[in-house]
């Protein structure tokens, strides 16, 4: 699920980066879209599309991380409604070395950092949010999640058997390989129920898209 950012800023331009001392140049922040009351910011979409650079290499067009941060705003708020609690520093270290340990190496890691324009308190601030949303997520999902044991032995057949033969290897036994399918099979669960809920949710908003078409 895949991310917020900090959205509420009620300033329409604010200068990152600097000032005319730099190289005599301003840059300019601007509104790209309107949900409700609130505002999301260019800045938010570059700052998710650097941290998609650093973990994926690659990033979606600008439009679509447009869509993924109106769709976090809509997880935010309701999240915050129910006063769902923040992570906790512990669980924050760990998601963030979870981040890190992706990577080949410490080092790959901080050259793609260094490279994405992120800094460690960005990522962090990053990483933090998108674990909120995916706890909050978790949290009001998973108990009405029902994963029956065909789904389970059907997805051992077609899944890891196969995946398992395609590398030479092994399949491990269904006993062996039973918690691990569930797991992915209640996120997978998780995952269709909020995307349907977000679409419900984002019918009923006022949303304002202000970026230009085409944007990459």
């Amino acid at each position: 699920m895949p991310r917020v950012l900090i959205f509420g800023c009620c300033a329409i331009f604010l200068v990152l980066a600097g000032t005319s001392l730099l190289q005599g140049q301003e840059v300019v922040d601007r509104i790209v879209a309107r949900v409700e009351n609130d505002v999301i910011l260019l800045s938010d979409v570059q700052e998710l599309k650097e941290y998609q650079e650093l973990v994926n290499g690659k990033s979606e067009s600008e439009s679509a991380i447009l869509d993924r941060l109106i769709d976090q705003w809509i997880v935010r708020s309701e999240a915050a409604l129910s006063r769902f609690p923040e992570p906790k520093d512990a669980e924050m270290d760990r998601e963030v070395s979870r981040v890190v340990k992706s990577f080949a190496s410490p080092e790959e890691y901080e050259t793609r950092k260094k490279q994405s324009g992120l800094n460690d308190a960005e990522v962090r601030k990053i990483v933090t949010a998108q674990l909120y949303l995916i706890n909050y997520l978790d949290s009001r999902f998973r108990p009405s999640v029902q994963i029956d044991e065909k789904a389970i032995v059907d997805f051992y057949q077609t899944a890891v058997v196969p995946r398992a033969k395609a590398r030479g290897q092994e399949a491990p036994t269904l006993d062996a390989s039973r918690d691990l399918i569930q797991e992915a099979l209640v996120q997978s669960d998780i995952s269709e129920q909020a995307d349907r809920w977000l679409k419900e949710s984002r019918a009923r908003l006022h949303v304002q898209k202000f970026l230009e078409k085409g944007s990459k």
